[in-house]
């Protein structure tokens, strides 16, 4: 991570880091090959940061609830189908935040 505040260059470089095309992780079957990297993501997310508060609150309060293992929130998460869609969203939502251009300037 470049600094202790995240921000779209960590989510960035972590989704890299499990492949380039990360968007349709929610048609990936329900195992736990992305456990990993839900965890760190949450990791990210429940730090306090000017870009995770630009990114929409479901994906900071899920994070927070999940961490504080919330019941309800840990249940729905310990499926593998939500996760991958979560992931999926944030992936979309990195990109659009400046992954793309990242991207675009990694592919130089």
């Amino acid at each position: 991570m470049s600094t202790n505040l995240p921000d779209h260059k960590d989510y960035f470089h972590l989704f890299q880091s499990y492949g380039k095309d990360l968007g349709s992780i929610y048609a990936e079957p329900d195992d736990d090959r992305y456990a990993l990297l839900f965890e760190q993501v949450i990791r990210l997310l429940i730090k306090p940061s000017q870009f995770n508060l630009s990114l929409p609150e479901p994906f900071r309060i899920s994070a927070q609830r999940y961490h504080h293992k919330d019941p309800v929130t840990v249940a729905h998460l310990s499926d593998p189908a939500n996760r991958h869609f979560m992931l999926c969203d944030l992936h979309d939502w990195i990109m659009l935040k400046g992954g793309l251009e990242l991207q675009r300037q990694a592919e130089r």
